[in-house]
């Protein structure tokens, strides 16, 4: 009876919410636009409110507005989403890359959730907490069933407060009582000289401070080195906010210029963007580096400068996000990010390469055709084009990975010996100076030999699919025997595997186990070692010529 009288008590207040909400649009004008919100805010309002009170079963009303909500803006477009009060720390840490809370990544393994990565100096690292832990409780509440999204809320709150966590840590449950703090994260995990005359800066983000981070990153390699030549590298960077994209390129481009233009349904989504102050260095080689997952920001980075020719993007097409968002507050401390503008950058081309606006009968989305594309031209007469993302001036071909590596990284193969690895030595040498010996790899084979480690080849589904064909087609007795030796051929090359691919693995390995000594800086500074952008990016750097032919679009 009191649950019912408390979800009759929720209703009347929504109910209330909505009514005033519609008298409040009512009241705004009577065009059909606010007729029709009106109308459809009353029989949500009045089937929502009738649904709780007379479905068969209890219903839980925050779950159910939240599906309602939810697919509502699924709708849309993937970048126009609900941030409940509980979310608002997430929502935060993306614009100023801070949060309150412990200081740690989480993920999802099984059905339990798990600590990937410790932040150097932050409380979790401080309390003890180590890569592989398990985590049970957080404040007598556990984590059984939940996702690793749910899991971060909890762990997150205002700075001072505290909170118990109760580990799993290979089978021995601990308790540890933590206190949440203000969690900074850098947009910038490393930089330094790559050679005597060749600066790197790897930038993540594009948070508040972000341009700050990067002119001072400059500034301090230029202190104590003759820099000739600067890599950035936004390769895996999901952007952030514009206006740090904007102060970013202008480090390199001069004052006056205009970087994105933005365009919305509403007037005063409606804006230009142009460099605001003297740049650091206008003729110095710049390469940026892209990748797949460099979006947003970072596509206005590299499309600016690719625009202006003021430098040469390499590496491969980037994702091609060219939305704005901007963060609404809502009632109950709830916000709402929308889409309200497409950008366009210095050539006049937008880099958007899925048209969310239509769709097909089943509800999926277009992506546009490389025939439909426009083409534009730099300011020197490049022929760039729209729609897509950026494609890089020069591309860099990664192979990809093997189905055993890919393997070993699923299932955490890899991540698991660099804990065991990690228990045995107290420390290792500066991340330039570690390697994978035989003895350790051989070590991590016996490891891996112990595991129940299985995986299947692109090779091993295509003759099962063969197998399941002849038999179908009644081929199978005059094909059963060869299929089955080839079959014994791919299990007798699997055994090898970890030898024949050990270069990557080896790689792998390596990041991961210096990542336990030297955290996020010490995996960039393995990672650059084998590493075909870069190695790209310097020999193009080396050959002033070749960079300069580029850049004026000769072929």
């Amino acid at each position: 009876m009191k649950s019912q009288k408390r979800t009759n008590h929720w209703l009347r207040n929504i109910f209330m919410v909505l009514v005033l909400a519609s008298a409040g649009l009512m009241l705004a004008g009577s065009g059909s636009k606010n007729f029709e919100i009106t109308k459809h805010l009353d029989i949500f309002s009045t089937l929502f409110r009738e649904l709780v009170v007379n479905y068969v079963d209890d219903i839980n009303v925050s779950e159910v507005m939240r599906t309602g909500i939810d697919e509502m803006l699924e709708s849309l477009d993937p970048y126009t989403n609900f941030i409940s009060e509980a979310e608002i720390e997430d929502a935060r840490f993306m614009t100023t890359g801070q949060y309150g809370g412990i200081g740690a990544r989480v993920q999802q393994r099984g059905n339990q959730i798990m600590i990937t990565e410790p932040y150097e100096g932050f409380p979790a690292h401080k309390a003890g907490l180590r890569p592989g832990d398990i985590i049970l409780e957080i404040n007598n509440q556990s984590t059984q069933g939940r996702t690793d999204a749910e899991v971060r809320t909890l762990l997150q709150g205002q700075p001072g407060t505290s909170l118990n966590m109760l580990i799993d840590r290979e089978g021995e449950e601990m308790l540890k009582s933590i206190e949440r703090e203000v969690i900074r994260i850098a947009n910038i995990p490393h930089h330094a000289m790559l050679d005597e005359t060749t600066a790197y800066i790897k930038l993540t983000g594009f948070t508040r401070r972000a341009s700050r981070e990067v002119r001072d990153a400059f500034l301090e390699l230029s202190e104590d080195n003759p820099v000739e030549a600067v890599i950035l590298d936004l390769r895996g960077n999901g952007g952030g906010l514009l206006h740090e994209a904007v102060n970013i390129t202008n480090l390199f481009v001069d004052k006056d210029n205009l970087i994105v233009h933005t365009r919305g349904r509403l007037e005063d989504r409606t804006s230009t963007h142009r460099t605001l102050n003297d740049p650091l260095d206008t003729e110095i080689p710049l390469v940026i580096l892209v990748d797949r997952a460099s979006a947003s920001a970072s596509e206005i980075v590299a499309g600016a400068i690719q625009d202006y020719d003021r430098g040469v993007i390499l590496g491969h097409r980037t994702f091609g996000k060219g939305l704005v968002q901007n963060v609404l507050p809502l009632s109950y401390n709830t916000q709402l990010k929308v889409t309200v503008a497409e950008y366009f950058i210095p050539s006049g081309r937008g880099i958007q390469a899925i048209n969310y606006a239509e769709r097909r009968s089943d509800g999926s989305v277009y992506k546009i055709a490389d025939s439909l594309k426009v083409a534009f031209e730099t300011r020197s007469g490049r022929v760039v084009y729209d729609g897509g993302g950026i494609d890089p001036d020069v591309e860099v071909e990664r192979p990809e990975r093997s189905a055993v590596t890919r393997a070993l990284q699923r299932d955490f193969m890899i991540f698991d010996y660099a804990n065991q690895f990690t228990k045995l030595h107290d420390s290792i040498p500066e991340p330039k100076d570690f390697h994978i010996t035989n003895d350790i790899y051989d070590d991590f084979k016996r490891f891996i030999s112990q595991q129940d480690f299985s995986y299947e080849t692109e090779t091993e589904r295509l003759l099962r699919r063969l197998k399941n064909a002849s038999e179908s087609e009644l081929y199978f007795n005059a094909m059963d025997a060869e299929i089955d030796r080839l079959i014994e051929i791919v299990d007798k090359e699997k055994e090898r595997d970890l030898i024949t691919f050990r270069s990557e693995i080896e790689q792998i390995l390596r990041e991961e186990i210096v990542s336990r000594y030297y955290y996020r800086q010490g995996r960039v500074i393995v990672s650059l070692d084998d590493d075909p952008d870069v190695d790209r990016a310097l020999q193009l750097l080396s050959d002033r010529e070749a960079y300069e032919v580029i850049l004026a679009g000769v072929k």
